[in-house]
């Protein structure tokens, strides 16, 4: 956009300030899900879904970190948690229970997994943040500090 004195300004947010304001985002995305499998309680899922959702917490903090202390891998982490997990939640959520053990599936999901409209929700605002900061690592990995 050009204004009447000629000066060119930027519709969008320089992609390193993109990426950090994407991340608050996904830490909330990251806190609403957890908390909603928190809610329906541990015991819902198998262990490996367990263990892998627990692997992705500690990947997707760590990234987190990587991003506000500005470190130079911080793009490489978004781009890599973003993706991977979006993959991994979508697979596991919001696909029917055809990978066993791997499988939390909200699709007719049994009374038992006290999978609730807010799961739904949790789930799908995870999976749109991992995209998120995804894209936010890819626009920003060639100005990253």
């Amino acid at each position: 956009m050009i204004s009447s004195t000629g000066q060119q300004h930027r519709l969008t947010a320089p992609p390193n300030t993109a990426l950090r304001w994407v991340t608050v985002v996904f830490a909330i995305a990251l806190t609403v899900h957890g908390a909603d499998h928190l809610r329906r309680g541990m015991d819902t899922v198998s262990m490996l879904v367990m263990a892998l959702g627990t692997i992705q917490m500690v990947l997707a903090i760590a990234t987190i970190v990587l991003v506000f202390t500005r470190h130079r891998w911080a793009p490489t982490a978004a781009i890599s948690i973003g993706f991977a997990s979006a993959a991994g939640f979508t697979v596991v959520h919001l696909l029917p229970d055809w990978f066993g053990p791997l499988s939390d599936s909200f699709i007719a999901a049994p009374s038992a997994a006290r999978v609730i409209g807010f799961s739904w929700f949790a789930a799908i605002f995870e999976i749109v943040a991992d995209l998120a900061i995804a894209v936010a690592g890819l626009r920003a990995r060639k100005t990253w500090p």
